[in-house]
């Protein structure tokens, strides 16, 4: 038996073998590199990871998956395909605004299935750190400096908020009676907010004044994303994938909305719920839960409300769109996020 520990023609020095070894002169000994087995784990952990996580939201929210799937059992197949197909077009937009946000051009179709993955994450951790992460990392393996990453992804999420706030600005003036913006907010409620804003913009100046090292990473940042917006905006092409997406993202999604609510016989114009949409993810848009899950739900129903729908109703059209939007691609995007890791794509 081998034992590389002995001497060529010597007796075996371990006590289990009594063999004498002569290594043959064609084979090489090869040595694994130190910390080769904990590397493995690690990789497979991660891929099965966005499984696990899937598993424990779908069971905190069992009851809501169970009551929404009985809402989408007796709504209009047609209507429920249409709102499909804009959930669909969702991601193409991430993908077009993304590629709009870098001057590199990324492969497209690992772009796609990036932003499908994306997607689930974003469910699955607070406040949108799931897409910015899995984006940020697909973009490095890509080949692009971690600066300019950053900067490409601070560019995507100021385009995306400002084409939604103007999406919403645009449908308040052309429809200033659409909602009844005081049942959004408890009375109250909109002195306290502006303090904490307020106290909040204070505290990040000051941080940004007396702490040198922030101040470096922060100003050095801006220049970086300066420059980078500055070359994207010098293509026309790029230009347009930027702010064409960034505007086509949220008008699927208010599309996808009010393609449920005609399935489900909502009695509110359908540009009416698309600005019960946007005002609704405006509003929750600070709220750090995972994806907005219960947030968005209730920001949803109450702008629907407003909106002149009833109660009940806008609670199943609430529930069956997230149902659509959420949850049916869920396990798939997890699936696809654990592949991607697996493969070295992100």
């Amino acid at each position: 038996m081998p034992c590389p520990a002995c001497q060529p023609l010597s007796p075996c020095p371990q006590p289990h073998v009594g063999a004498v070894w002569k290594p043959s002169p064609d084979v090489t000994v090869e040595r694994f590199p130190q910390g080769f087995a904990r590397r493995l784990p690690v990789r497979q952990i991660l891929c099965l990871l966005p499984l696990a996580l899937v598993a424990v939201v779908a069971v905190q929210h069992r009851s809501v998956l169970a009551e929404g799937f009985g809402h989408l059992a007796s709504a209009k197949w047609p209507w429920l395909l249409a709102a499909v197909a804009a959930t669909c077009l969702t991601w193409v937009a991430a993908a077009v605004t993304r590629q709009g946000a870098l001057v590199e051009r990324l492969p497209k179709r690992r772009l796609l299935a990036t932003q499908f993955a994306a997607g689930a994450a974003n469910h699955l951790l607070p406040t949108g750190l799931g897409a910015s992460a899995v984006n940020l990392r697909f973009m490095t393996v890509c080949g692009v400096p971690l600066a300019r990453s950053s900067s490409a992804l601070a560019l995507y999420l100021l385009a995306e908020s400002i084409a939604r706030v103007g999406l919403l600005l645009a449908l308040l003036i052309a429809f200033p009676d659409a909602l009844r913006v005081g049942t959004l907010l408890p009375d109250g409620a909109v002195g306290p907010l502006l303090l904490v804003v307020a106290a909040v913009a204070c505290v990040a100046v000051t941080v940004l004044l007396l702490v040198r090292r922030v101040r470096t990473v922060v100003f050095t940042f801006l220049r970086t994303a300066l420059g980078e917006a500055r070359s994207v905006h010098t293509r026309p092409a790029r230009a347009l994938a930027l702010w064409g997406g960034s505007l086509s993202f949220p008008m699927f999604q208010a599309a996808g909305l009010a393609a449920v609510g005609q399935a489900l016989g909502l009695p509110v114009p359908p540009l009416h719920m698309a600005l019960a949409y946007l005002a609704a993810t405006v509003a929750v848009a600070l709220v750090p839960t995972p994806g907005g899950i219960g947030s968005v739900e209730a920001a949803l129903i109450l702008a629907l409300v407003a909106a002149g729908g009833p109660v009940a109703v806008a609670t199943a059209v609430v529930l069956a769109y997230r149902i659509i939007t959420v949850w049916l691609p869920l396990l798939p995007g997890a699936l696809t996020l654990g592949a991607l890791v697996r493969l070295k794509m992100i």
